[in-house]
């Protein structure tokens, strides 16, 4: 089992109502080389990150009280960069969505293996810390090469043309690589706060893009279909990529 690299002592705040299954994921990580707390309830999740510094919260859907889509909201409010990825029961598609509009970076569904887990937080953390890190002028993913001060995109060398809103959707998908986004967030950070109904608007722009961008846009690698929530953008190797969505 391959943890994620580690160049600092990372620290995660897990928010479960089941004791057993805190345990179990605090026993796990910290075997991983995680430095792990916990919380009962949203309440106490909610206080503890007012007290200190997490790097990552894993935080349960549904909790007693304060529920965790409520706490998600109120965390991002006084911690915008800390990684919150949210524990969502199997198949069910809008706490995904709620979750991921109340600002979650991702999400991982019960029962979920700790392979799964580690590679959900290695992938967040690389996100995170890129954003806190750097304001690069230059996104690279792939054969892709956006480059914002002539806000051009090249391709194997080659130029591709794009509209000032296609360069504006692709530039928001590569900043935030790996990540879930609804149609309502990109809709959202894209056009305005004003828009979120528009869906066959976005797909619109979406399939204009893959025109452009993929080679085989009937089999999209860059830009994949999140079923039921929105778009991802690949963060890995395109060619090795098995999703093949395109709706």
């Amino acid at each position: 089992m391959t943890s994620p690299q580690l160049s600092k002592l990372v620290s995660v705040l897990v928010v479960d109502d089941e004791p057993a299954l805190r345990k179990v994921i605090q026993g796990s990580l910290a075997v991983g080389g995680f430095e792990v707390e916990e919380a009962g309830t949203g309440t106490d999740a909610v206080a503890a990150i007012r007290q200190r510094r997490f790097d990552i919260v894993l935080l349960d859907v549904n909790m007693p009280g304060i529920s965790g889509v409520e706490a998600c909201r109120q965390i991002r409010t006084f911690a915008p960069h800390v990684g919150i990825i949210m524990i969502t029961v199997r198949d069910s598609e809008e706490d995904k969505v709620r979750a991921l509009e109340a600002g979650a970076d991702d999400y991982i569904t019960k029962p979920f293996r700790l392979r799964e887990l580690l590679a959900r937080l290695g992938a967040v953390l690389r996100r995170t810390q890129a954003l806190e890190n750097t304001k690069s002028t230059v996104l690279q993913a792939g054969d892709l090469r956006l480059e914002f001060e002539h806000n051009s995109l090249w391709k194997r060398g080659k130029q591709i043309r794009l509209s000032p809103k296609e360069f504006d959707l692709l530039a928001y998908l590569m900043r935030n690589q790996g990540a879930p986004l609804t149609h309502v967030k990109l809709l959202r950070a894209v056009w305005g706060p004003e828009y979120g109904g528009e869906f066959e608007y976005l797909r619109s722009y979406v399939c204009m893009l893959r025109k452009k961008i993929e080679d085989d846009p009937a089999r999209p690698q860059y830009i994949v279909t999140d079923p039921w929530v929105g778009y991802r953008f690949n963060a890995s190797d395109p060619e090795k990529s098995a999703d093949t969505q395109s709706s």
